[in-house]
């Protein structure tokens, strides 16, 4: 089987509930973790022995970057947090990694996120940057797709 060419991250959009809501220019906290579990016990030759398990899966929250435009998408899902609206809020969404040709190539979903954070840019009149919102999502699980 040939060598499959890595895959460049400059091209992903998100999706929520089904609906992409755009592209972003970074995303971290895509990973899982499960704790560790760790108990002794004396072997057969009297030694203490230190058996690991793995316990409890736990997910990142995942950091989304992006710049500000006219949409509010972000800014009224975070608000439905603020207003209480928890269950509302609750969304099933995806990160989609496409590839030059703009061909999904990997898809990770997450189960009943909602923004637990939204960060608006740094304003500074001196300098010529792009307005940059951070949302972070927090969620109940995340699998890689395809």
């Amino acid at each position: 089987m040939p060598p499959v060419n890595p895959l460049a991250t400059f091209s992903f959009h998100v999706e929520l509930d089904g609906l992409d809501i755009g592209s972003f220019k970074e995303c971290a906290g895509v990973d899982s973790e499960t704790e560790i579990i760790e108990y002794k016990e004396v072997g057969p030759n009297g030694v203490m022995i230190i058996r690991k398990l793995p316990g409890a899966m736990k997910w990142s929250n995942i950091t989304l970057k992006k710049s500000i435009d006219n949409q509010k998408t972000l800014w009224d899902w975070r608000k439905q947090i603020e207003d209480g609206k928890i269950a509302e809020a609750r969304k099933n969404g995806s990160i989609v990694l496409y590839d030059s040709l703009q061909t999904e190539v990997a898809r990770w979903n997450f189960r009943d996120g909602w923004p637990s954070t939204w960060k608006g840019a740094n304003l500074n009149a001196s300098e010529n940057g792009v307005a940059i919102e951070e949302i972070v999502i927090t969620h109940e699980g995340l699998e890689r797709v395809k």
